[in-house]
This record gives structure tokens, C-alpha cells and sequence, in this order.
């Protein structure tokens, strides 16, 4: 079986999509597949990108030219579903690559209950998250407001590392306002949007209401999670090599 059979037959078993990092993690598990090749992951980037077999649905996530009827319609690219379907699956979607590649980094991660029913692509969003319940790491009213943020990743010490708030259509001042009652724990705080709002993200991290937080927010643009995403699932593979 060749490079591309081997693509195919996993983005298959997949329900005809995939992301980037599944195809590292599962396409080398195929029997019979030759890679005469050092650079096996660059092949699987250069495979997927030829419009005679396949076509990307979003940053980092692929599907099978032929197959877009059997693909669940929320999963597919704007222009083909209602603005709200793409909007709430755009947001899950980065909630997931985000708790996928937590998981990679040995965190326990954590999404807010309202949240651990949205589809991450065919699973539960609560599925992929490692924890139902948010640990109780301080006062209560701290946690409850804690437990709203949209991915949580918690260190062995059951303490928050990094808070992540996706902003999709929202409000960024909400979520730095959710960060500023946040700011006593040594923990990072990001935001994660689109890369055309990065301006309206700068203008308001730079509010004297936000001065206290102000070096410690970082703003990660949609394509960078999908591309850490990537990279993450390429070193888990190689470290499960040695």
C-alpha cells in the first residue's frame, strides 16, 4: 500500500475527515503501508494537500473529496452550513484541538459542564477532557467563576496552569474581565480568536481596567492552535519512538 492509499484508508475508518494530528498518531499504524521516507509527517501534509483526493474543512482539518454528503453537516466550512452551526462547531472545535493537545502535555484538562455535550468533531466534548469536575483549588466563588472558562488545563498538583477563553463572536473584554478575578494564581491566561481580531484584542488588553494582566495575557490565533496542535500529536509520536 502506498503513502496516499494509507492517507485514505484512515481519514476512512475516520467517517472520511481528519485532523492533522490524528493522521500522525494512526496513519503509520496502517499494515502494509511503505514509508521509504525520514520525513513521514511532511509526506502526510503534502498528501492531504492534493485537491484531486482531498479538501480542508478548517486549519488543520481534512476530509475526503467524494465524501462530503457522509460527512455530518456541522463539521463542514462556512458557506455550507447556518452562521450559528458554524459559529458553535468553530468554538468547539478549538476547545478540542486546545484539550487534545493538553492532554498530549500530561495536564488534566477541564471543559465548563454546559460545554461537555457539544460535538469535538464524532465525540463529546467531555469525553476528550480528562476531568467532569472542576478541582476545588480555592475559595468557592473563585472556582465557580474558574469553571466557566472554556478550556482549563490543571498541573499534577490539581492546580490551574493556563486558562483559555475562545472567542469566536463574544466579547474579549468578558473574558479578560474573568482572567483579572483570576490573577492571583501563577497561571497563564490566553486568548484564543480568529487573527482579524487581533486589534480589537490589543485596544482592549491595554485598558488601565486590565493593567494588571496586561503581560501576563497572550492572544493565540486560530491557525497557531491548529498548527501547535499538529506539532504536539508529531512529538508525542516521535517520544513514543524511543
Amino acid at each position: 500500500m502506498n503513502q496516499r492509499d494509507a492517507v485514505i484508508q484512515t481519514m476512512q475508518e475516520n467517517g472520511g475527515y481528519a485532523t492533522l494530528g490524528y493522521l500522525y498518531g494512526n496513519v503509520l499504524k496502517v499494515p502494509n503501508a511503505v514509508w521509504n521516507t525520514k520525513t513521514p509527517f511532511a509526506s502526510m501534509r503534502r498528501i492531504v494537500q492534493d485537491p484531486e483526493y482531498f479538501f480542508k474543512i478548517r486549519p488543520g482539518l481534512w476530509a475526503l473529496k467524494g465524501w462530503e454528503k457522509k460527512i455530518p453537516f456541522e463539521i463542514l466550512a462556512e458557506g455550507r452550513t447556518s452562521t450559528k452551526t458554524t459559529e458553535e462547531f468553530d468554538h468547539t472545535y478549538y476547545q478540542g484541538l486546545l484539550v487534545e493537545i493538553g492532554n498530549l502535555k500530561k495536564f488534566q484538562t477541564y471543559v465548563p459542564s454546559q460545554d461537555k455535550n457539544r460535538k469535538f468533531l464524532a465525540r463529546p466534548l467531555g469525553n476528550v477532557a480528562t476531568i467532569q469536575k472542576i478541582f476545588p483549588f480555592t475559595f468557592p466563588k473563585t472556582v465557580e467563576r474558574a469553571q466557566t472558562i472554556d478550556v482549563t488545563w490543571f498541573n499534577e498538583r490539581n492546580m490551574p496552569n493556563t486558562f483559555f477563553e475562545v472567542e469566536h463572536s463574544t466579547d474579549i473584554q468578558n473574558s479578560l474581565g474573568k482572567f483579572v478575578d483570576l490573577q492571583d494564581f501563577n497561571a497563564h491566561f490566553r486568548i484564543v480568536a480568529d487573527k482579524a481580531r487581533l486589534h480589537e484584542y490589543q485596544a482592549k488588553i491595554a485598558r488601565a481596567l486590565f493593567q494588571s494582566i496586561n503581560g501576563r495575557v497572550k492572544f493565540m490565533s486560530y491557525d497557531y492552535v491548529s498548527e501547535l496542535h499538529t506539532k504536539t500529536f508529531e512529538i508525542a509520536v516521535l517520544e513514543s519512538q524511543i
